[in-house]
């Protein structure tokens, strides 16, 4: 058969390629008999680069044909789970979309945008099939893109293109941190105080770190500091003398002399009241007052510094946390060992203080099992009330007594056995874990959230 039809291809061409310096590079052709994914994978059909596109997802999104329609073909866009959005014309996309000439799409609200266009070609009546993966230059004709071997400044020098990526996703900040942390050890050799301070902090802000990824909201750093100073103040005033006298004189939560004969539920018993109800109350005030000081604050301000959802309770109460924690091993526990070595050793205070930064790092790594578990999981209770103000009481009550459950838990399995401790520990983190996954899943500004997937992330 022999003559010619017009027909209207369908195209992609990425808006911020120069169509001079790319040619083919630039378009990419739609065909009626494949669909078209988009993303980073080598397997995709559109395959963008991983370097520079690094808001984009291994399999971002797809193009899928349609059928016919009145104007020829048509398809339909898909986003692919992407860890950033697909975006078409500006809005976030949702399920499926239709394309029209002039659509917009985006990858990410910051990523490569590509134009659906139609243009209309000449073919002979009898056409062969053409590849799925086959690119079209801007005079229609299909060719094998040049390779291009030329080095742009930005490769030789990739710091002057990294521009924001370099502080949102290159963990810019945190290695400063740690470089100034290094530092400030070594100026310290000789001042065991000083560099047991500077050691703790440095590893509890690290544990505190973990946990602020993985519920992946954005709280302004001073809102979480004051959390954490909020309760130091409190531990070294009066109303922690108040605490003590409430839970371990009136209510039964005296803590047992060492060597004390005692059965494993009375022990259990007396760090419910001693330990866990009276720390984890203390811990949580810092939440509570944050919630009472936002709550006078119109919006979006009362949602940034207040608590608002889960997630909010989980990030302050991981910080006060991180405060409970300094205080308490900084303040009791390393001193008291120190003091003890140092005594038996004679007049060799090195010894005291190499024994103290020993039991520094495992008391300060374990804070993630313990402190942060407990306040975390009880912080999440508190923005579920929030949340859901008619059920608050009952909300407040179960997360309180739980969480107050696995403090005692294991302050009274610490006597006992070392296995039963690690077991306990795993608990409270997969508890504390598993409020985390569920605030993330309830937090009302889950779309602009940013919780990184360690495993499995697109």
């Amino acid at each position: 058969m022999t003559g010619k039809y017009a027909r209207k291809n369908a195209y992609l061409r990425l808006a911020s390629a120069n169509l001079t310096t790319y040619g083919a590079l630039s378009r990419y052709s739609l065909l009626v008999s494949q669909e078209m994914v988009i993303g980073r994978d080598p397997s995709c059909e559109i395959v963008l680069d991983a370097i520079k596109y690094r808001m984009v997802s291994r399999r971002h999104a797809v193009i899928r044909p349609l059928g016919s329609s009145p104007d020829g073909n048509s398809w339909v866009i898909y986003d692919l789970t992407s860890a950033n959005g697909t975006y078409l014309n500006g809005q976030r996309l949702h399920g499926s979309q239709e394309l029209h000439p002039g659509d917009r799409i985006a990858l990410g609200q910051d990523g490569p945008e590509f134009i659906f266009e139609y243009e209309e070609a000449h073919y002979p009546a009898t056409v062969m099939s053409l590849n799925s993966r086959t690119q079209i230059s801007t005079n229609n004709s299909y060719e094998k893109p040049s390779r291009n071997d030329s080095v742009s400044f930005t490769q030789l020098f990739p710091i002057a293109s990294t521009g924001k990526d370099l502080t949102r996703k290159a963990y810019l900040l945190p290695g400063i941190i740690t470089v100034v942390f290094v530092v400030l050890m070594f100026a310290t050799v000789g001042e065991p105080n000083t560099n047991k301070f500077i050691v703790a902090t440095y590893i509890a802000s690290a544990a505190y770190y973990f946990i602020y990824q993985l519920c992946g909201k954005q709280k302004p750093w001073w809102v979480l500091m004051a959390a954490a100073c909020s309760t130091t103040l409190i531990l070294l005033s009066p109303i922690l003398d108040l605490f003590i006298h409430v839970f371990r004189d009136i209510l039964p939560g005296r803590i047992p002399q060492e060597g004390e004969a005692i059965t494993f539920t009375e022990l259990f018993l007396k760090m419910f009241f001693g330990a866990g109800l009276m720390e984890e109350l203390l811990k949580a005030l810092p939440i509570l007052g944050a919630y009472l000081f936002g709550k006078g604050l119109p919006s979006p301000l009362r949602e940034r510094i207040g608590v608002s959802e889960p997630l909010d309770g989980i990030l302050l109460g991981a910080a006060s946390a991180l405060g409970f924690t300094l205080v308490e091993t900084l303040g009791q526990y390393v001193p008291e060992i120190s003091l003890a070595v140092k005594q038996q050793a004679g007049s060799s205070a090195a010894a005291g203080d190499l024994v103290g930064l020993q039991l520094l790092i495992p008391r300060i790594l374990g804070s993630v099992a313990g402190h942060m578990a407990y306040s975390g999981y009880f912080g999440y209770f508190i923005g579920l009330a929030v949340l859901k103000p008619r059920r608050s009481v009952q909300i407040l009550l179960v997360g309180y007594i739980t969480s107050s459950a696995l403090h005692a838990l294991w302050n009274a399995t610490g006597v006992i056995n070392n296995l039963l401790l690690v077991i306990v520990g795993v608990v409270a983190y997969a508890f504390l874990m598993a409020a985390i996954l569920k605030a993330r899943a309830l937090s009302p500004t889950r779309e602009q959230n940013f919780a990184t997937r360690f495993i499995g992330r697109n």
